[in-house]
């Protein structure tokens, strides 16, 4: 059975995983979650009707933002699984289809009779060959006549999609939604279907999203502060502690706190692993004493990493990779993530029972000893940044501080992401670092000193952290009366899957420009678009970490 998939950029040979996905999805899964996603095209259409008469049902909202999570990159892996939200998928479709008909029928005392798209009356097959036999007509290439760069652009809408998708799940579980944002979803995903769409029409509605998306962050940036509080810089331990242990992989914070009031007074240690990091800044989760430390790197060295962790793990979002024998009967899932043979624990009513991740950690025993380790420091959001804003603007004005770098994004284990480690150890000792995501990880337990106090790195966060970074450089440029792009300041991104893509169209929407992307461009972007790109926005493909700083900075590199 064949796949093609290429959302993601460690896809094979660069152009697309035909075979097998790079991440280890099967072509089963691959082809499942191609149709769902027609499905979820299918939901919109009568969604985004409903809504042009004023008509919304919340469940069907969240059904296509958890859908649309549910395919990105390193989420759900479970056939089965996949085929239940087949199945609830047609339900909804058919729940939403008869609201929007019956307030079409009550405003204009008429049946709707217009012509629809061929998602708008998908009914699942019976069985899982009658699935994926429809899954295979509605995969990326199933129009081969449809042109490169109208594909090219609908392409790189859905996994901005995807990616703002993420962003609202979380969002969604801390009590926070936006009905501008709930509004795209379906205006996008029906967009998909509209053959009438030229390529201009595209490039706008990217843009378009790009800006819904940055409302997006700012919905999750305030679900997380006004629920966490603020971050502040805390030291964080990299050694471990005696005893039981748990360690805790993915984005969701909430999930965590969960997790930490249900395990405290009981002697079990928990540690945060990859995009997790972060969780130490945030009062609301710092105050737990048993959050003892971090463990381990980015998500694709998790396989080594769990191997040798002598306790329980719980992947709360997506990150998940195939788990090893070797602890596969430690490894819990919860959320959205999901892998065959692998526990899950759901939600009831919002909560979560995590009593056998407990009692499999205190099992297993956990660590003999206390190992010592250094720290590292992270809480730099953009209220600690901008709490100090007037000495780093005194910093720039004096000479001290002479550019910043913003080098963040996805980490991954393709080949060339050294560039990001070379440019930060290569980086003038009189400019600052700041940094997201996992990408960090590359870089960020090395010692790159201060400036007066400033600390020359910045841990701002999680990839969803990306606001803070927005928010900083839109006050400095306020501070220094220019625009962002007028700034002593350089995006150098990295990008893995697909909330990699809805942030990249959330800079590109607010007009910054000249930012370096790597450690490959999309496949997914055409050349005419890649052209579009580069002319409006100078978008620029990474090359060495010595040929770009000399480019940036003027040739002065030492």
């Amino acid at each position: 059975m064949s796949m093609f998939c290429y959302q993601c950029e460690q896809t094979a040979k660069g152009k697309g995983c035909d075979y097998l996905g790079v991440c280890g999805k099967t072509p089963e899964v691959a082809t499942l979650q191609d149709l769902l996603i027609h499905a979820l095209k299918g939901i919109s259409i009568y969604a985004h009707l409903a809504r042009e008469l004023d008509v919304r049902d919340r469940e069907t909202d969240l059904f296509v933002v958890e859908g649309l999570f549910t395919t990105v990159t390193n989420v759900d892996f479970d056939p089965e699984r996949m085929t239940a939200t087949l199945r609830r998928a047609y339900e909804i479709k058919e729940r939403i289809k008869k609201i929007f008909l019956e307030a079409y029928k009550s405003k204009f005392a008429d049946n709707f009779d217009g012509e629809l798209p061929a998602a708008a009356f998908w009914k699942p097959a019976e069985g899982l060959s009658g699935l994926l036999e429809q899954g295979r007509k509605v995969g990326i290439f199933s129009d081969k006549s449809l042109n490169e760069d109208i594909r090219s652009l609908r392409e790189l809408l859905l996994y901005g999609l995807k990616g703002m998708a993420a962003y609202a799940d979380h969002a969604h579980v801390l009590g926070r939604e936006d009905e501008e944002v709930m509004a795209f979803f379906h205006k996008g995903l029906k967009a998909l279907t509209d053959n009438g769409l030229s390529v201009n029409d595209l490039v706008g509605l990217n843009m378009q999203f790009g800006m819904v998306n940055l409302k997006c962050l700012e919905l999750l940036d305030k679900a997380h502060t006004d629920h966490f509080g603020h971050p502040v810089p805390t030291a964080v331990s990299l050694g471990t502690k005696k005893g039981p242990a748990i360690l805790v992989s993915g984005h969701d914070l909430l999930d965590l706190e969960q997790l930490l009031q249900q395990t405290e007074g009981k002697g079990v240690n928990i540690y945060t692993h990859g995009e997790m990091l972060p969780a130490h800044g945030y009062p609301g989760l710092k105050k737990y004493k048993h959050l003892v430390a971090n463990y381990g790197g980015a998500w694709q060295d998790q396989a080594k990493e769990f191997d040798v962790f002598p306790g329980a793990i719980l992947m709360t979002t997506n990150c998940i990779q195939s788990p090893r024998d070797t602890y596969k009967d430690r490894i819990f899932t919860t959320g959205l993530v999901a892998w065959p043979g692998v526990k899950h624990i759901p939600a009831v009513d919002g909560k979560k029972d995590f009593s056998a991740v407990i009692q499999k950690a205190i099992e297993t025993g956990g660590f003999k000893e206390d190992v010592p380790a250094k720290n590292i420091v992270v809480g730099f959001g953009h209220n600690a940044v901008l709490g100090v804003a007037d000495k780093v603007i005194g910093a720039v004005k004096a000479g001290q501080i002479k550019h910043f770098f913003l080098v963040g994004g996805c980490d991954g284990a393709k080949p060339g992401r050294n560039y990001y480690t070379d440019f930060a150890q290569q980086a003038p000792k009189d400019t600052v670092i700041l940094t997201l995501a996992c990408g960090k990880y590359r870089f960020n337990k090395l010692d790159f000193g201060d400036i007066g106090g400033i600390p020359r790195l910045l841990d701002m966060g999680q990839c969803n952290d990306a606001y803070s970074a927005i928010q900083v450089a839109v006050a400095l440029a306020k501070a220094f009366g220019c625009g962002v792009n007028d700034l002593p300041l350089s995006m150098i991104l990295s990008w893995y899957e697909q909330k990699a893509v809805c942030i990249l169209l959330t800079l590109l929407a607010l007009g910054i420009q000249n930012i370096r992307i790597g450690p490959s461009l999309p496949a997914f972007v055409s050349p005419n678009v890649l052209s579009v790109l580069v002319e409006k926005f100078n978008i620029k493909p990474v090359t060495t970490a010595k040929e770009d700083l000399a480019t940036i900075l003027g040739g002065v590199t030492a």
